[in-house]
């Protein structure tokens, strides 16, 4: 069935409680569906090492490592920028984050959100790795943000887990960022997004599962797990009118181009 394809999946938690009886079945799954490499998403400094060590054991798994915008208010070294340098510096840890601003729930103080944000943009620009940006109910300060740092020197990164505003979409890809979907773009009421992917080049678009949340269309209401990156893929090729194949291979190139640390060989 996936014997050509070849997925990545970008953006999954696989430390998370969800997957730590199942984590081999779990990679298992992914790869009979053609989901053969993985990043998996630090959220917080002080359990950095869990997804750290997922990737140390693992080939085709690799890792980042930051602080979420709910926990901005929590962890001591949010805006920490040499414990979040350290951090990264490991040859499998491939981005900063995930990092961002998160107004639909506010777990975090806004203000914290934002300086831990910021925070991060440094060690991503000072060390050359892309940052991976959770955005919601944000965009107005989120392009203000992303604007404002990019003026202070360049820096690369993602959108994951796509569900803003156009505005905000148009303008990442301005800044040279790339926009990553997820299961949401199945779902029945999600045509705006499905829109915007219309809008979004080729070049640009990465695919994710974000598991173990929002599986997508027809797992909703079940634990999402990498294998159902393929259910992204299919749609997102859907609607940019091109072949499944076709589809996984520029997405895969364009997380290969972003995670410049992910081994091609």
């Amino acid at each position: 069935m996936s014997d050509m394809l070849h997925i990545v999946d970008s953006h999954a938690h696989l430390d998370y409680p969800q997957f730590a009886d199942q984590l081999d079945d779990v990679l298992m799954r992914a790869a009979e569906n053609g989901v053969r490499e993985i990043i998996t998403i630090g959220v917080k400094l002080s359990t950095a090492e869990q997804p750290r060590r997922l990737a140390e054991m693992h080939d085709n798994i690799w890792f980042s490592a930051g602080i979420h915008p709910h926990e901005a208010g929590n962890e001591s070294d949010a805006c920490n920028y040499d414990a979040i340098r350290q951090a990264v510096d490991h040859p499998r840890c491939v981005a900063v984050g995930e990092a961002g601003l998160d107004y639909f729930y506010d777990h975090a103080p806004r203000k914290a959100q934002a300086d831990s944000f910021r925070t991060q943009i440094a060690v991503a620009r000072d060390t050359g790795l892309p940052i991976i940006v959770h955005a919601r109910d944000a965009d107005d300060d989120m392009i203000a943000i992303l604007t404002d740092e990019m003026d202070k020197g360049a820096f690369t990164g993602v959108l994951h887990c796509f569900s803003s505003g156009a505005a905000l979409a148009h303008a990442a890809i301005e800044i040279g960022f790339y926009i990553s979907f997820s299961g949401i773009i199945t779902f029945n009421k999600s045509e705006e997004l499905r829109e915007i992917a219309k809008s979004v080049p080729l070049s640009r678009i990465l695919v994710e599962t974000d598991s173990p949340y929002l599986a997508p269309t027809p797992f909703r209401g079940k634990t999402n797990e990498p294998a159902f990156t393929r259910y992204v893929c299919e749609k997102v090729a859907k609607i940019k009118k091109v072949e499944l194949a076709e589809m996984a291979r520029q997405t895969r190139q364009n997380t290969y181009d972003l995670f410049s640390r992910i081994n091609r060989a």
